[in-house]
């Protein structure tokens, strides 16, 4: 009896030593609302758990889960190299960084996924403190311009400012310096011009300290968020790597399905406003949820890889090495999607609304507008700006007040705050939106119309009948 005890004692403490303890270490940008689905939403709603393997060689492990947050993706990058983090979530120019690394450390980390980005290039922006008179990117000539260094939007405003013609190391004064700073900053007159990367552009825009004066957009500059891992822990445990993108793929089901709700999410779990995150998240949104590796995003990583150089500092990372797509194609399959089509696919999440006024369908989205009222929990959605604002009338006269009014650039499709766009009104009285103020400028020229800043446009849309 006593042998059979000692034989059973000894064949569990010979399983448990030999029982595996698995660390996924995953670093985070929370307030980098378009790295949600890689981070924020799957540790919150805890996706992760529902899909780590637990059978073949993975039966009898047990996980060690653990979440780091990061304000931008350089920290991240140096705990990554350290082996204390096995992936993160972070755009494309610090990626790069995050790739070069590995390989001056002798090792080697892949880009596995997109997250969410615009083959654009909207979702990094340079603004203004709001009383600036300052409208275009051309005026900031001689003039300082602050910027997270290393960041996505460090890397755009080198290319901005090229396409303006000027020089990026004598013509303007780029300096560094975080978003928690930069607030303030502008708020106080204390810098003339902020670079930033999503979402604070447009996060100071709706916070009324400062107003957008250029969109990646207009560089043309294909940008997006992804998430790397190591390289030496995908070979090790590609399935645990897998299980990351299949909650990483439910996330992005989730918040497509209802964005407000997870908007509000996002907000209680960073304070980044729900109306912002929904600029993005929603349907036709600044930026498009997408997992998928499209050639632009590809180039994007060129150019980021190019851009080190513009920095001096070079380094032998090659794009198509960096990326692996083998493990969000398997992902992808065994989510039952068709990874093919979705890669195939270039449109926003769709608007499918009826006009909150009219009650039909919309479906001319060139002047589309919304207005997330207080206290509802829907975004109401209008086929025309008048429309919008003639409605945007009663609710205030009514007493309560719209969280955010939305709007879209007709140039750019990119979808902007209502308070800070420029219009143009044409012979119809018929309202458009503009990013920039010359562009209205143009369009009204050329339509007979008037060029207007928002109370105009809510003038315009209070006389209409």
């Amino acid at each position: 009896m006593k042998a059979s005890l000692l034989l059973a004692f000894s064949l569990a403490f010979a399983t448990a030593v030999q029982a595996e303890t698995i660390r996924v270490a995953i670093g985070t940008q929370d307030t980098t609302i378009n790295c949600a689905t890689g981070g924020l939403l799957i540790r919150e709603l805890k996706l992760l758990e529902k899909y780590l393997p637990r059978d073949g060689r993975y039966k009898d492990v047990s996980y060690d889960i653990q979440w780091k947050n990061f304000t931008s993706g350089a920290p991240l990058t140096n705990e990554m190299v350290a082996d204390k983090l096995d992936i993160g979530s972070m755009a494309d120019f610090p990626g790069s960084n995050n790739g070069a690394a590995f390989l001056k450390a002798g090792k080697k980390s892949v880009f596995i996924t997109v997250l969410s980005g615009s083959t654009l290039g909207s979702g990094n922006g340079v603004v203004v403190p709001r009383q600036s008179s300052i409208a275009a990117l051309s005026e900031l000539k001689g003039r300082t311009i602050s910027v997270p260094f290393a960041s996505t939007a460090h890397g755009m405003l080198l290319r901005a400012v090229a396409s303006q013609g000027l020089d990026p190391q004598k013509d303007v004064n780029i300096i560094t310096q975080a978003p928690e700073v930069a607030g303030p900053a502008l708020q106080a007159n204390r810098i003339e011009a902020h670079a930033d990367f999503v979402p604070f552009v447009e996060l100071f825009e709706h916070r009324g300290i400062a107003r957008k004066i250029y969109d990646g957009a207009q560089v043309g500059a294909p940008t997006y968020h992804g998430s790397l891992v190591s390289g030496e822990y995908a070979q090790k445990y590609p399935e645990v790597v897998v299980a990351f993108l299949r909650a990483a793929i439910e996330a992005d089901r989730l918040i497509a399905a209802e964005p407000e709700k997870y908007s509000e999410l996002i907000e209680k779990t960073t304070g980044i406003e729900a109306a912002v995150n929904y600029l993005y998240h929603g349907p036709l949104g600044l930026q498009t949820r997408d997992l998928t590796w499209k050639p632009e995003y590809r180039k994007a990583l060129k150019t980021s890889i190019e851009t080190l150089k513009l920095m001096g500092r070079e380094s032998p990372l090659d794009a198509d090495t960096f990326v692996d797509d083998r493990y969000i194609r398997a992902a992808f399959k065994q989510a039952g999607l068709n990874y093919e089509a979705r890669l195939a696919d270039h449109d926003k999440l769709p608007l499918k609304a009826n006009d909150a006024v009219a009650g039909k369908p919309i479906a001319d989205f060139q002047r589309v507008a919304g207005i997330w009222v207080q206290g509802e929990p829907k975004v109401r959605h209008y086929a025309s700006i008048e429309g919008a604002l003639a409605d945007l009338q009663k609710i205030e006269q009514g007493g309560r007040k719209a969280r955010a009014v939305y709007v879209h650039d007709l140039i750019h499709r990119i979808k902007l705050l209502a308070p800070t766009s420029w219009y143009a009104v044409d012979a119809k009285g018929q309202l458009s939106a503009f990013l920039q103020k010359d562009a209205a400028s143009a369009y009204a020229t050329a339509n007979k119309g008037r060029v207007l800043d928002f109370a105009g446009a809510q003038a315009v849309a209070k006389a209409t009948p």
